[in-house]
């Protein structure tokens, strides 16, 4: 009897070795995604976990993402385009502008009162914009899907802002070029740099203020640096950024159809919208910190906001001319963008 017990538990040894061998054997596909912010960010907690277990999920097992937050593959966040298109990593989430000139077409998305304050309708316009005008300036990449954030409003340490003249002569922080072009067209002075180095930046004086959206605040405790935040009637920004989460194409070509379809699943209009209502809730909880922590929320009257876009307006002039010599015909890409934003404006909620 003794002897039979002992062949059971050897048994029953065995056929779990065997059973956690063939749930790891079930993962036939395993990535690596990078990206340049904390594992406890937004991005990371509300956004990239939810879309890695819909993949996982819809590929019956087959698939396992892994998240790499902070970096912590190496490099600097200007540097994830280009790991992701040598295959350095699978996937990759970043920020279109860290790399200027690589994603021209794209940056219409970006400019300012073309977007407006809408990135639910911000994101599907992008996903119909794709297939014809921006597919080209992703080779070697495959996106799953690009978004933006909420828009840029204006975050200063001492100065109250109400008209675009008391802007004037400050030093703004923005990670993008045309985020740059708002800052000069305003007579201020931009400062690049990627958003984890903006906290030094601010208590340091190297910037009075950036161009960044509220959901930053929690995550890098700008509501200590700064005392003021300031955006446009109907929390209209002046402009926004473009993200993207892009797989190597070489990696994505090699995939059979089924696990293609994962990834598609949990990519399409649906997911579109509730990442534009994620971000969209996340910048509402960091205007609440802030506030919260004793900073000033100014909203600007309409009559305000349209002195900023008044001014503004020779910024989407600016982009066009820009991208002219690269054979891109920028007017047109305005208008075909502005339209799809107000087709797809108060599509919130289509994905309940």
């Amino acid at each position: 009897m003794k002897v039979f017990n002992i062949s059971i538990a050897a048994g029953a040894a065995a056929l779990a070795v065997l059973l956690g061998a063939g749930g790891a054997l079930a993962q036939e596909h395993v990535f690596k995604l990078h990206h340049f912010l904390g594992a406890e960010s937004p991005a990371q907690k509300d956004m990239l976990e939810p879309w890695a277990k819909r993949v996982e999920e819809n590929s019956g097992g087959k698939v396992k993402i892994e998240i790499y937050p902070s970096m912590t593959l190496g490099g600097r966040p200007p540097e994830l385009v280009s790991q992701v298109r040598d295959g350095v990593v699978d996937l990759v989430w970043t920020l279109n502008g860290y790399t200027p000139g690589l994603f021209p077409r794209t940056e219409v998305m970006e400019l300012p009162f073309v977007f407006v304050n809408d990135p639910v309708a911000a994101n599907l316009a992008l996903a119909e914009l794709y297939p014809e005008h921006l597919a080209e300036e992703y080779k070697g990449v495959e996106p799953m899907f690009l978004h933006t954030h909420a828009g840029q409003a204006i975050q200063t340490v001492s100065k109250e802002v109400h008209s675009p003249e008391d802007m004037a002569g400050m030093k703004l922080r923005i990670p993008t070029r045309t985020g740059a072009w708002v800052i000069e067209a305003l007579d201020a002075q931009p400062v690049s740099m990627p958003v984890p180095d903006l906290p030094l930046a601010l208590s340091k004086g190297v910037v009075d203020g950036a161009l960044i959206p509220w959901e930053i605040i929690p995550a890098l405790k700008i509501q200590d640096q700064t005392q003021f935040q300031i955006e446009g009637a109907d929390k209209t920004r002046l402009g926004t950024s473009v993200f993207q989460v892009s797989m190597n194409k070489a990696r994505w070509d090699s995939l059979p159809e089924d696990v293609q379809k994962a990834f598609r699943d949990a990519s399409g209009h649906d997911w579109l919208v509730e990442v534009g209502e994620i971000w969209r809730k996340t910048d509402d909880r960091g205007i609440k910190v802030a506030v919260d922590s004793g900073n000033t929320h100014i909203t600007l009257t309409p009559e305000e906001t349209e002195a900023f876009r008044a001014k503004l307006e020779p910024v989407v002039d600016r982009w066009v001319s820009e991208v002219e010599p690269l054979g891109i015909d920028g007017a047109a890409l305005v208008a075909t963008a502005r339209d799809l934003i107000a087709k797809n404006t108060g599509d919130e909620g289509a994905s309940q």
